[in-house]
């Protein structure tokens, strides 16, 4: 059986509706970025092409980078649209919103319109606050964690 204490530190949260508004949006658009990378859809570029890039930019071996990138985009906003696993999905989405603020964005200044980070420096601090607030009461977090407790309980 699961550590009840390590389970209550990933799943538990008392935030309320405001943690389900900023999990969708966030999670639908890591998602679509992540879809981008790994399989083309949206404009994307596939795994090849991302991998090549990735590869020209210095995040070598660029497949391998396009895969944890598209990876960690595509599963992690998924598990955070559901609320399921938030934190340790938001810890990953956060990293690599900064692996791309620092690797690709740092250097074109703040705004997008050049290239700049303030996008992923948004994204960076909505998955932050995620991690540290965790899914909320509307989640799959909650209702695990109603299960776990009932099951404890019988």
């Amino acid at each position: 059986m699961m550590n009840t204490r390590l389970t209550h530190t990933l799943l538990r949260s008392d935030s309320g509706l405001a943690a389900l508004v900023l999990r969708l949006p966030l999670g639908i658009i890591l998602a679509a970025h992540g879809a981008q990378k790994l399989f083309g859809w949206f404009g994307g570029y596939g795994l090849d092409g991302t991998g090549q890039w990735m590869a020209s930019i210095g995040l070598e071996p660029g497949f391998l980078m396009a895969l944890l990138a598209g990876s960690a985009e595509f599963f992690g906003g998924l598990a955070l649209a559901l609320g399921l696993l938030t934190r340790p999905a938001a810890i990953v989405s956060a990293f690599t919103m900064l692996v791309a603020l620092f690797s690709v964005h740092i250097g074109n200044g703040l705004f997008m319109a050049n290239n700049g980070y303030e996008y992923a420096l948004a994204l960076f601090a909505a998955t932050a606050a995620l991690a540290i607030q965790g899914a909320g009461r509307y989640s799959l977090d909650q209702w695990l964690l109603s299960k776990l407790a009932a099951k404890n309980r019988g």
